[in-house]
């Protein structure tokens, strides 16, 4: 999603944007993002010239992002709420258990800006009986979600806080 937004967003706010993001947890996104790419039921993003259909790496990262900041905002609250003020947010009177929510929809307001981004798993032609597919191709992704702040160590507590982020994720 960093190499995506960056191609999106003019060169002054840039490196603000990418520092950002990278300081905020962005961990879990890539190992739900594989399942979402992988199991495409048909959307082509547009400006891609190709034959068959395709959800860029940015883009699958991107529609889960607002879920997964939600979820990840008590871990590191200075750092959520430090990516929110790159974003434009005036973080003077939020409250550290809002970190989440308030990053979560400064890059929903982003995305939106951006024009052309979906909205959503829904977006994508996702619907809620994929769900469980996509938690079941995220579980396999240790090596990401190993490092994921919140997450369950136990596999089914763990698939069903991935099943509540991939609804989450369906419509932002």
């Amino acid at each position: 999603m960093l190499a995506y937004i960056s191609a999106m967003v003019s060169p002054n706010i840039h490196s603000q944007r990418f520092y950002a993001f990278c300081r905020a947890a962005l961990i879990k996104n890539p190992g739900m993002s594989y399942p979402i790419s992988g199991q495409n039921p048909g959307y082509k993003h547009p400006g891609y010239q190709v034959d068959s259909p395709i959800i860029p790496h940015g883009v699958s990262v991107a529609v889960s992002a607002p879920a997964v900041f939600r979820f990840t905002g008590p871990s590191n609250p200075e750092r959520h709420l430090a990516a929110a003020e790159v974003f434009g947010v005036d973080i003077s009177s939020v409250k550290k258990e809002s970190a989440g929510e308030v990053l979560g929809e400064a890059l929903t307001k982003f995305l939106a800006d951006l024009g052309d981004q979906p909205k959503g798993l829904k977006d994508l032609g996702f619907k809620r009986e994929h769900i469980d597919d996509l938690v079941e191709g995220t579980i396999p992704q240790r090596r990401v979600l190993m490092l994921a702040p919140g997450l369950a160590e136990e596999v089914s507590e763990e698939r069903e806080q991935l099943r509540m982020l991939f609804e989450e994720a369906m419509e932002h």
